[in-house]
Formats: C-alpha cells, structure tokens, sequence
C-alpha cells in the first residue's frame, strides 16, 4: 500500500524514516525545488522530540550537531536589570539542547534513500486516492498524511478549522558573524538564550550554529493589521531599524543596540494558532501531524510534537502494515491528547508573556523548575 506523505518538514521526514527503519516505503512531496531552496530558520530546543530521534536510530548523530550551550540562558528587563543567568556546565546533559533546524532536517533528509522526497511537488488537492499537484500532475495513494503545515491544504479534508491570529506580531531580524562584527554584544548575549521581556513585547535573541545571532521582536496585544499601522518602513531597512528602537521607548541603549547592529533582512511574521484540543473524527485514508494538526503559539512545543507525532504515526503503521485505519485511528486518539496538553501548557506560557510583570512572572517559571 502507497503512504503519501505531504510536506518535508521535521514530522514528515520523521514519518518517513521511522517507516523506512521498519522496512516499509513512503513517498513524501515536497513544494520547495530542492532541501537548499530556502533558509529553515534559527535554532530549535528539542526536549520531548528526543524520543522520536531514538526512535528513528538517529539520536547518536543528533548528538553530534545539537549544540550543549544552546542550553544557557539569560533573562532581563527591558532597563538591562539582569534576573537570571544559566550557564550550561560542560558535561551538563543534553536535556534541551539547541539544533540549527536546517541541520536537523539535512540529518533526516540523509537517513532517507534518495528517490524518497520527491521535489518541486505543490499539493492541489486530493480525490479518490489519487492526489493532484499544482504543475497537473496526479499520483496515487492508500494513506496521505498531512504534513503540510501551518496553511496546510490537507487539512481542508478533515476539519473547516482555520488558524486565527492570537493578538502576536514578531518581527525577525538578526546579526551575521556577531563574534567578529560585535563581540561586545557577543558577549552580552552569550552561548545560548536572551530575553528581554517588557509590557506587551519581547526581544528574544539566540546564537546559531552559523555565527549568526537571530532576534524576535515581539509585540503582543497586536491586531492582524499592525504591520500595517505600526509606521515601519520594511522596504528601507535603514528606517525600519530606526522606527523599531523608538518602538522600544525607554529600553536599554545596550539592548536597543542589538537592534542596530541588525543587517537589512527584516521580517514580519504574525503568529496564528489552531484551536487548542482541535479534533476529528478519524476519517479511512487520510491524517494530520505537525503544524497541520495542532498549530501552537511558538513557544518552544511545536517543533517536538511534530517529530513525536511522525515517530508515533509511524510505529502505529509498522505494527498494522495491513491495516492503515487502525494504526491511524491508535495515532489519533494519543496525539490527540498528547498535543492537546502541549497546546493548553503553550496558550499558558503565552499568556504570561502578554501580561504587565511577564519579566518576574518568567523567572518564576524558571525557578520553579
């Protein structure tokens, strides 16, 4: 039987190796013309995905391309007020260490035979087994798993549920090679994790493997519309710089001149969420995993529920070979519960980094363990 995957994304391609180490095929379609057609993001902390990397016999590797002091972490107040500093020991464990996300999918792209992904594939719509591509091509499938994310079209097939803006807009910019251009503000930010939280926005800055520093602004209690009200001139980078340190009146100069050392790749992002719990009933031949099952505010759960969800799905395949609608019914019913959890424990972490005393309320957090 034909298990089409859509999406090669971290659950998709978790999907397929797990399958793949149990000696059944899958084919996964792909919109991007090649793994290098665009950047995968920053760093991701993976924790509870730990699992599905043992799964896949993958966790040895990971462990050479997971970055240990990725684990550090520094959180202020926006007047430079330092409340708390973790330094990662060197033979701390890897309990959630940091991973460059393009390292991560090159490391299961590479656990897959080479005819696995299938390129340049952009899902139109699928009927009667048969899928439909956006060039007019057609292929067949017994299960098709969405793995599509975010704006997923799979998931149209079984639920009318829509992401919905949840009042956040982050605009992502960042500092190349910051140990040669900046060490000064190296210094400042550190190995790993550093927050700044404030009254409605955030700054969040954090290495990469590359050299680069990336950095979330966030502006919380926002509409969908506030890019478009906020006075940023995105197409002038010099001029959008310029607007977001006045956006951060009264800030630390040494804060704000992260922010300044920024080069000209700047990029708004709002953020949407699925509801949390969001369910169906398990319908034969098709299911979700990822962002296209449980889209989640980006507060460090979605990158692990979805290589979870793509490890489990694929033991519930691999111990019902023969009968596709138990195994997804099984996958259903524990992802369900699984992602709705993480999904309630994100909308809270969420609603600690809206409120006025987010700054004290975080380091509680943290040192409550």
């Amino acid at each position: 039987m034909t298990i089409a995957i859509v999406g090669a994304g971290l659950g998709g391609l978790a999907l397929a190796r797990v399958l793949h180490r149990n000696g059944i095929d899958a084919v996964v379609y792909e919109r991007e013309s090649s793994r290098d057609a665009r950047g995968q993001g920053g760093m991701i902390d993976i924790h509870s995905g730990q699992r599905a990397l043992h799964e896949a016999g993958l966790f040895d590797r990971f462990q050479r391309i997971a970055r240990r002091e990725g684990q550090d972490m520094r959180l202020l107040q926006p007047d430079g007020t330092l409340l708390l500093q973790e330094d990662t020991p060197a033979d701390a464990p890897l309990d959630r260490p940091e991973v460059d996300r393009t390292d991560l999918r090159d490391l299961l792209l590479d656990s897959l035979p080479a005819h696995t992904v299938r390129w340049g594939h952009t899902f139109k719509s699928a009927d009667n087994s048969r899928l439909h591509f956006a060039d007019g091509g057609s292929a067949t499938y017994d299960l098709l798993v969405g793995a599509d994310g975010a704006r997923s079209r799979v998931r149209a097939l079984l639920t009318d549920a829509r992401p919905a803006h949840i009042g956040q807009n982050i605009i992502e910019i960042g500092i190349p090679d910051i140990d040669r251009t900046h060490p000064d503000l190296a210094a400042m930010v550190g190995r790993g994790n550093y927050w700044v939280l404030g009254d409605g926005l955030s700054l969040a800055a954090q290495r990469n493997g590359d050299g680069r520093v990336r950095i979330g602004l966030s502006f919380y209690r926002t509409g969908e519309d506030w890019f478009a009200t906020s006075g940023i001139p995105f197409e002038d980078p010099a001029a959008a710089r310029s607007r977001l340190i006045g956006l951060l009146d009264g800030w630390d100069p040494r804060i704000t001149a992260l922010i300044a050392a920024c080069d000209d790749t700047i990029v708004p992002r709002p953020i949407t969420s699925l509801p949390a719990g969001l369910t169906w009933p398990s319908t034969p031949g098709v299911t979700l995993l990822g962002d296209a099952a449980h889209l989640m505010p980006p507060v460090g759960e979605g990158a692990n529920m979805a290589l979870l969800d793509g490890a489990l799905l694929g033991l519930a395949l691999s111990a019902h070979p023969d009968d596709f609608p138990t195994a997804v019914s099984a996958y259903e019913s524990e992802m369900f519960e699984r992602t709705a959890a993480a999904a309630r424990m994100s909308a809270d972490i969420q609603k600690l980094l809206t409120s006025p005393d987010a700054a004290q309320r975080m380091l509680a957090f943290f040192q409550a363990g």
